[in-house]
């Protein structure tokens, strides 16, 4: 048993789950001048699951910290401040939903298009 949750690997990946993999996301879509609805999508689904690992992190984190003796992970992951602490995958899992439904309501628009260019009488 650790004395702290902050030397655990799930610890570290948390921060490279929550920093690291989507300020590299954001920063690539800011970044680019054209990119693919498939590149898009993926960007998407990437965000939801990271949110997924990030909810699994946290709650996996609260529950070493309850066997922890460190007073420091129990103020981070068992107190108040543990809610602030969930707000990141919110909005990583908003921002991916919203990048998924673009990509499939501008399908959605491009095909009801065409199909009213293919069946001008309907």
């Amino acid at each position: 048993m650790s004395l702290s949750v902050f030397v655990e690997l799930r610890f570290w990946l948390l921060v490279v789950f929550s920093v690291v993999l989507p300020v590299g996301i954001y920063a690539l879509l800011l970044a680019t001048r054209s990119i693919s609805r498939m590149a898009v999508l993926g960007f998407g689904v990437a965000l939801v699951l990271i949110a997924g690992v990030d909810v699994y992190l946290l709650q996996s984190l609260a529950s070493l910290a309850k066997t922890t003796p460190s007073l420091a992970d129990d103020a981070v992951f068992l107190s108040e401040l543990s809610i602030a602490l969930y707000v990141l995958p919110v909005v990583f899992g908003g921002i991916g939903v919203n990048l998924m439904s673009h990509v499939l309501l501008r399908h959605l628009s491009e095909a009801e298009t065409r199909f009213d260019r293919e069946h001008p009488d309907d």
